[in-house]
């Protein structure tokens, strides 16, 4: 960027003008792209292997996890760390069939951080149909803070 300095008619004005370049720098133009390497991150773009939803209404944050074909008993691991809530799931593959297959066989993980307030130790999960429900109550919020008046010194 270049800057001139004009006068202006009155003696004290003065006038900056900024020009910039007609093409920015060739590599700003890819500066906000995604890198390779992360496009192919699970969960680059929405689609992660654990598909969820979320909601937090009368008091509990309540999840909802895409697990369809999986052992709950077996194949399922919800963990809870430092306001962090994390499942994990393993969908093992059973060579039956040469043909093509879509689904996705492996080791899944999804990370959500909890609300603050989140009682950790009463955090209950159930697996029915395929969908995996975690609930996780919310304390109440602490008091707001009250306001102090301020007095003058005489």
């Amino acid at each position: 960027m270049t800057a001139q300095t004009k006068t202006a008619d009155s003696e004290n004005a003065v006038a900056t003008q900024h020009h910039r370049p007609t093409w920015p720098d060739f590599s700003e133009l890819f500066a906000g792209l995604p890198t390779w390497a992360e496009i192919r991150r699970p969960g680059f773009a929405g689609h992660h292997p654990i598909k969820i939803e979320d909601e937090l209404a009368d008091g509990t944050y309540t999840v909802r996890a895409e697990l369809p074909g999986v052992d709950p008993a077996t194949d399922v691991d919800v963990t809870v760390r430092n306001g962090v809530l994390t499942i994990t799931a393993e969908r093992s593959e059973k060579k039956e069939s040469h043909g093509r297959s879509e689904f996705h066989y492996g080791s899944f993980t999804r990370s959500l951080t909890l609300p603050t307030g989140t009682e950790e130790e009463s955090i209950t999960a159930r697996y029915e149909k395929g969908i995996l429900t975690v609930s996780a109550p919310i304390a109440e919020p602490e008091t707001p803070a009250r306001r102090v008046a301020v007095e003058a010194a005489e």
